[in-house]
């Protein structure tokens, strides 16, 4: 494989496998605001209106910034029907062909998470509940998480196609 592909895939990997790292540590932040909202509504007989919405929204941002590193750690769900049985080869050359169909997939999704965040910051959209926190942040933070997830897509494609040619790529 060319130096810039390898150099490409080491690049993407580093940064998914940081940020998810520090990205899964943020299921504490929302089991935090959880038990916050329990402790308040059961002892201080005050309801806080936020914490569903803040929730939601870190445990978008946890699950999207993570899925990069998911993907790194062929953590993500696979039918294995007949996969099991076939040669690394055979699965590599699978998975890059597969790869190619969800490369496809989150472009789209690129395309659109881009298109609701122009629209969020443009119209200043806030979201349709009592407390209505502005909506732009999270979609930021889930088009940078989508962003990534393409970018370790390609990664893990330029490792699956060197692996179907019987190459190492890491």
């Amino acid at each position: 494989m060319p130096k810039a592909i390898k150099t490409y895939v080491h690049y993407v990997d580093a940064i998914n496998r940081r940020l998810g790292r520090l990205v899964m540590w943020m299921i504490f932040v929302m089991m935090g605001v959880l038990v916050y909202s329990s402790v308040s509504r059961t002892f201080f007989d005050v309801p806080l209106i936020w914490v569903v919405e803040v929730a939601q929204m870190t445990m978008a941002a946890y699950y999207l910034l993570g899925g990069g590193y998911s993907m790194q750690l062929d953590s993500h769900v696979r039918m294995d029907l007949l996969y099991g049985s076939w040669s690394p080869k055979t699965r590599a050359l699978v998975d890059a062909i597969t790869s190619l169909g969800l490369i496809f997939y989150v472009t789209i999704l690129l395309y659109g998470g881009i298109s609701s965040t122009q629209y969020a910051i443009e119209y200043n959209q806030k979201n349709y509940s009592v407390w209505a926190p502005p909506m732009a942040p999270i979609k930021v933070v889930m088009t940078v998480g989508i962003a990534l997830m393409l970018l370790q897509v390609i990664s893990t494609f330029f490792k699956d196609w060197a692996a179907a040619r019987g190459e190492h790529l890491a």
